[in-house]
C-alpha cells in the first residue's frame, strides 16, 4: 500500500489542499498525518487560523476517512496545560474544541493514537525509542505481577505481539508522554538514534524536527520539511513522502 505521508502543519492549511490533490490524482492509496497542526511562530494571537487549520484537517478527515492521525506535541500541549514554546493562550479553547471535533470525524477512534502501524512501516510524531518501550513494558510488568504473576511476558517476534506493544504505548497519557523520550518528543536527528525501535525490513516515519530535505537517516526516514523559521521562511523543501508499506521503498511528491 503506497501512504502519503503529511507532515508538520503549524497553522498551513494550504499543506492539506495539496495532500488533497496528490490523492485524488493517485499519487497514494492512504494518508498518515504527523499532525503538530496548531502554533506558529508570531501567530499565537490568530485564533481566526487556528480554527481554520483544524477544519481544513476535518475537511481532509472526512474526504480520506481511512486517513491515520498522530498526535504531536504541539496537539496534547493545549490538552494537558503544558506551556511549551508556541503556545498559544489565547487559542486554547479554540485548539481544544477543534481537536475534539477532528476526532469526532474519524469513522474509528483507533486513527488516532501515538504511534501507528501500517504493515512494515511505524509512523509517530517523534520517533518510538528502545527506552521507551523497555520503561512502558517494565511497568506493565510489575502492575501484572501484582494481578496476575502468571501472564506471559510480551516480546515482539509477532506482528500480534508487536501489536499489543504499540496498544500499550498509545494507552499513555499526559506522564508518559510529556518526556524527551516519548514518541511525541524523541528526536533520533539529534539524539542517540542507535537506541532507535528497530525490525529488520522495517522503517520509521517521523516528523517533529525541522530538516531541509526528506532523508533517511537509517532505521527512520525524516520528513518535516513545511516547518519555518521565525522570519517565516520555510526551511524545507515543500515536498510530501510517498512510502510503500509493504517494500518500505518511498519517493518524494513535490508541489506543483
Amino acid at each position: 500500500m503506497k501512504t502519503l505521508v503529511i507532515p508538520d502543519i503549524h497553522l498551513k492549511p494550504w499543506i492539506f489542499d495539496e495532500a488533497d490533490k496528490l490523492m485524488r490524482k493517485g499519487a497514494a492509496d492512504s494518508a498518515v498525518c504527523l499532525m503538530d497542526i496548531p502554533d506558529d511562530w508570531n501567530k499565537a494571537f490568530k485564533t481566526e487560523l487556528y480554527a481554520e487549520t483544524y477544519d481544513r484537517a476535518i475537511r481532509f478527515a472526512k474526504d480520506f476517512p481511512n486517513t491515520k492521525w498522530c498526535y504531536g506535541n504541539h496537539d496534547v500541549c493545549y490538552l494537558w496545560n503544558q506551556r511549551e514554546s508556541g503556545f498559544s493562550v489565547t487559542a486554547t479553547y479554540t485548539v481544544c474544541r477543534k481537536l475534539f471535533e477532528l476526532e469526532s470525524a474519524l469513522t474509528d477512534s483507533s486513527l488516532i493514537a501515538f504511534v501507528h502501524r501500517t504493515d512494515h512501516v511505524l509512523f509517530s510524531h517523534g520517533g518510538l525509542r528502545n527506552y521507551f518501550i523497555r520503561e512502558v513494558m517494565e511497568a506493565e510488568s510489575s502492575d501484572a505481577e501484582e494481578t496476575a504473576p502468571e501472564m506471559p511476558e510480551v516480546n515482539f517476534d509477532t506482528d500480534e505481539d508487536l501489536d499489543r506493544m504499540l496498544a500499550l504505548v498509545n494507552s499513555k497519557g499526559e506522564g508518559w508522554m510529556w518526556s524527551d523520550e516519548s514518541p511525541i518528543w524523541y528526536r533520533p536527528q539529534y539524539e542517540d538514534s542507535a537506541d532507535l525501535f528497530r525490525r529488520e525490513g522495517w522503517i520509521q516515519v517521523v516528523g517533529h524536527t525541522p530538516v531541509e530535505k526528506i532523508y533517511d537517516g537509517g532505521g527512520f526516514i525524516s520528513t518535516d520539511v513545511f516547518s519555518t523559521d521565525q522570519n517565516g521562511k520555510q526551511i524545507g523543501e515543500s515536498a510530501f513522502l510517498v512510502i510503500d508499506t509493504q517494500t518500505c521503498e518511498w519517493e518524494k511528491q513535490y508541489m506543483k
